[in-house]
């Protein structure tokens, strides 16, 4: 029996083609899991890194406050600054922690997209190259 294309069955090139199409979705698929999975990763640890990051802000701009009522209450009453200065000085640190917990966040987002890259480039990849051989078929049977 003669092997060239032309001699295959209609039959037979669908299920070819059946099975290729098939091999290529699970492919992809399987690109895109694994990516997506790689961006699951990030989201877990940046996440809370944020979550804390709020947390720690928002205790900061209460005792923030706090500080600033205390500083009126100082030049109402004749008491010592203490308590001015401690909610002032823990404030403070409060939002050092919490701005560089931010800062962590952010860059973890930024360095790791959540759009699955890869599997996008490799789908432009696929096609180009089935335009590319959709265009090849046509000339040949055209020339």
């Amino acid at each position: 029996m003669d092997d060239s294309p032309d001699s295959r069955s209609l039959a037979e090139i669908f299920a070819d083609l059946k099975k290729e199409l098939q091999e290529f979705v699970q492919t992809r698929l399987a690109m895109l899991k694994g990516e997506l999975q790689e961006k699951l990763q990030t989201l877990k640890v940046a996440a809370p890194l944020a979550g804390i990051a709020g947390v720690l802000l928002a205790t900061s701009y209460f005792l923030l406050t706090i500080s600033l009522v205390g500083l009126a209450m100082a030049f109402f009453e004749n008491s010592p600054y203490r308590w001015f200065f401690s909610f002032a000085i823990v404030g403070v640190l409060w939002a050092l922690l919490g701005g560089i917990l931010a800062y962590v966040a952010k860059r973890e987002f930024d360095l790791k997209r959540l759009v699955p890259r890869k599997t996008l480039e490799v789908l432009k990849g696929d096609k180009l190259w089935i335009e590319n051989e959709a265009e090849n078929k046509y000339e040949r049977r055209v020339g």
